[in-house]
């Protein structure tokens, strides 16, 4: 992914004197990938960019040095298993002016032992995640991520046409899953996941695949995405194989309804905690409230599950260019499970979805 590592780098600078911090420290990670288009590989080897209000650099493994610098003009301070990583950090901190920082940022998947390289550098110095920094510029997305972003969701949409053309009783949960993997590679898409949650399966929202075969009266969640330049995918829609099982219509016309409202919500200046509560408004005023077990949804971008998430409690200001998804579900122990799922990004006036595939069940040899 080719990015504008310059001005992405004076955009966090800008970011960090408007909240007063004074060092940045990232491992590898989607931030990393977003602000200089790379990422060495994670290891239990102290990686870290340091960007400090100034200056930047790297701490780099020797392992990783060499297939590194033809990646980016950052310096390196490089160390090497023989002599540890203590004396090549103390001086890329010292290089970007971070020896005395007195707040710092730590990339929230960093590694404990990576952090404390800082921590017991920095013992006194306050210490904060990437909310405020690196995650709040990531969550408005230009031009050229929305077109990947955009793209990607068609892939999806195809794929899971395949996976609906493709089932039939008999044929196994990961059998399906094969069939939506075939399709998202011949785009040039690498596969991400296909969660194919058959009958009582579709109870549980993050249903491992198994061999289980479906069978006629069963309702089948198929949640799926994929990967290309640099970015994914992420759609959810019902198949029903034969005729559906009692009670589905009712519900599946529920979810569909609290999808309605929560994209009614999103709009520049509403609230996250405003769309998911539209959502979970629609699905407890049903009855079903105990049933809709998560947040109604996430934020896309490089990875994957990022800001701004949908919760109850995030007080997180919509923007225009904010990326997301809309997943409401139901979920009936035993019984079966609904979630119907879009992308969107917040426009002038509302929601944009970027799959263009209906949120209809599809029937399957009915």
């Amino acid at each position: 992914m080719t990015v504008d590592t310059k001005a992405r780098l004076a955009g966090l600078r800008d970011r960090m004197r408007s909240q007063g911090v004074d060092l940045v420290a990232i491992c590898p990670s989607p931030h990393m990938d977003w602000l200089v288009g790379f990422h060495p590989m994670l290891c239990e080897r102290p990686c870290l960019l340091l960007v400090g209000p100034e200056r930047e650099a790297f701490l780099m493994p020797a392992l990783n040095a060499e297939g590194s610098r033809g990646r980016t003009e950052i310096p390196f301070h490089v160390w090497a298993d023989h002599n540890g990583p203590n004396t090549a950090f103390l001086a890329a901190l010292a290089e970007v002016g971070g020896t005395s920082a007195r707040h710092i940022v730590l990339d929230e998947t960093m590694r404990v032992d990576f952090a404390a390289l800082l921590t017991d550098a920095l013992p006194e110095a306050k210490r904060s995640f990437t909310d405020d920094t690196l995650s709040y510029l990531r969550m408005r997305k230009n031009q050229r991520e929305y077109a990947a972003l955009k793209l990607n969701a068609l892939t999806a949409d195809k794929a899971m046409q395949a996976g609906f053309a493709a089932m039939r009783p008999g044929m196994t949960e990961k059998q399906l899953a094969t069939i939506v993997f075939d399709a998202f590679t011949v785009q040039g898409v690498e596969p991400g996941f296909a969660v194919i949650a058959a009958g009582s399966n579709g109870a549980f929202p993050h249903h491992f695949n198994s061999d289980r075969a479906l069978a006629e009266g069963d309702a089948v969640v198929m949640d799926i995405g994929g990967r290309i330049d640099g970015f994914p995918s992420d759609i959810t829609r019902m198949a029903v194989v034969g005729r559906p099982p009692e009670g589905y219509g009712q519900v599946h016309a529920i979810v569909e309804r609290a999808v309605v409202a929560a994209l009614e919500a999103v709009k520049p200046g509403a609230l996250a905690r405003d769309v998911d509560a539209a959502a979970r408004t629609v699905i407890a005023d049903a009855g079903y409230g105990e049933y809709f077990v998560h947040r109604t949804g996430h934020g896309m971008g490089i990875g994957g599950h990022e800001e701004p998430y949908i919760t109850a409690t995030s007080d997180i200001v919509l923007a225009e260019g904010m990326v997301f998804t809309i997943e409401p579900g139901i979920y009936l122990p035993g019984r079966f499970g609904i979630r119907l799922e879009d992308v969107v990004i917040v426009r002038a006036d509302g929601p944009e979805i970027l799959s263009g595939l209906s949120r209809e069940v599809r029937m399957i040899g009915a």
